[in-house]
């Protein structure tokens, strides 16, 4: 069986945490209903997606159960839309958590997920694939060969876009711990420990408000800084921080900010304008692009 523990109760003791990943399937409501179907038409095997879109793979089916990689499974009961099942060891369970808030990994038509948390979407996904968002705001500050400071790891899909295009080093901070247990399950999340990525990301469960004091001067080619709303995460958008950023970013080098779009008939503010001020008076040369603002070091 895997080897993950099973999500606790809001009463139960927080687990250790650990980064291991999950291998087991992963299911959501149309994934159960195609293998449901295969089996009641009487198929001996089933071909489709286990891990979220990643791969095409093949199930043996059964009348009472389903094997995978050598695994046997009972076919799942009742599956909810918008939610993502694993494997627990003893049944399919929901890759969500509640710690204070709710926390969930939530299927899209594009493969790789989103998360939410209290039901507010964390990432873009109305247009395109929030890894395929991910990659084009990397893009912007052309990791190749640098070394990249991710200040707010979440799913680290800004850090596989880094792997992706051949970052010299990734140094990742992520605070929630049940984030972190969320990249566990989540097959389009990097796995630091994964052979192929040559060591090159460093995840560390810390707060960047922090955790950055501790770098040095000047020492980080690249920065994306992918911070949660102003209103939860004040820390992250204040003067302070971004002295710090200006303080670890070498001159020359750019920093992507996600700001996102927030109504300011709503809200009574431009964050996104706000940032670039702030940025400037940092020490970066700052302009609005995509859903955030792009800044050169000075």
């Amino acid at each position: 069986m895997p080897a993950l523990p099973a999500s606790p109760p809001a009463d139960a003791a927080a687990p250790e945490l650990s980064l291991a990943h999950y291998t087991g399937p992963l299911l959501t409501r149309d994934t159960g209903a195609a293998l449901l179907d295969a089996a009641m038409r009487g198929d001996a095997a089933w071909q489709g997606s286990l891990d979220l879109g990643r791969a095409t793979a093949e199930a043996a089916l059964d009348t009472d159960t389903w094997q995978w990689r050598g695994q046997r499974y009972p076919y799942p009961g009742k599956l909810k839309e918008r939610t993502v099942y694993w494997w627990d060891g003893e049944e399919f369970a929901p890759v969500a958590r509640f710690s204070g808030s709710l926390i969930k990994l939530v299927p899209t038509e594009w493969g790789a997920p989103t998360f939410e948390i209290d039901g507010i979407k964390m990432l873009p996904t109305a247009k395109e694939s929030p890894f395929e968002d991910a990659r084009r705001k990397v893009a912007l500050i052309e990791p190749r060969g640098k070394s990249v400071l991710d200040t707010c790891g979440g799913l680290g899909y800004f850090a596989a876009c880094c792997l992706d295009a051949g970052a010299a080093r990734i140094q990742s901070f992520e605070k929630n711990d049940d984030v972190l247990w969320l990249r566990t399950l989540n097959p389009w999340s990097p796995d630091p420990e994964a052979p192929e990525h040559g060591g090159r990301l460093q995840l560390a469960h810390a707060d960047v408000s922090e955790a950055i004091a501790q770098i040095a001067d000047a020492s980080v080619d690249a920065l994306l800084h992918d911070p949660p709303r102003f209103g939860i995460a004040g820390e992250l958008y204040s003067q302070a921080f971004y002295d710090q950023l200006a303080r670890v970013l070498r001159r020359g080098g750019r920093l992507f900010h996600y700001t996102g779009s927030p109504n300011r008939l709503t809200s009574g503010r431009d964050v996104p304008r706000e940032v670039a001020k702030r940025l400037e008076k940092a020490g970066f040369k700052a302009q609005l692009a995509l859903d955030g603002v792009l800044a050169t070091r000075r």
